[in-house]
């Protein structure tokens, strides 16, 4: 029974000690976004059954195109240079 009322007296207080004299954060501030808009998004990517970072629309060009057009540029240009080297091309005296 003493624990009951301790985490009675417990809570009273945080709730005394929180933001605003007692106010719970809802009460203080506004959410930023609707809770059926964050829950729908939750239901969304929550289903699709991918890679977490392949989830979202534009996350197949960050994570698969750009690293990949990265790639390709490098090889080219190091087969440039080999192929330049090679035939003499481009050489100072």
């Amino acid at each position: 029974m003493a624990a009951a009322a301790r985490m009675r007296s417990y809570r009273w207080n945080m709730n005394q000690s929180s933001v605003g004299g007692g106010k719970w954060m809802s009460e203080i501030e506004t959410p930023f976004r609707p809770r059926e808009k964050l829950l729908e998004k939750q239901k969304f990517y929550q289903s699709i059954h991918k890679h977490t970072y392949l989830k979202g629309p534009y996350d197949k060009l960050t994570s698969v195109a750009i690293p990949a057009a990265l790639a390709a540029s490098c090889l080219f240009l190091i087969g440039r240079g080999i192929y330049n080297m090679s035939h003499g091309i481009g050489k100072k005296e």
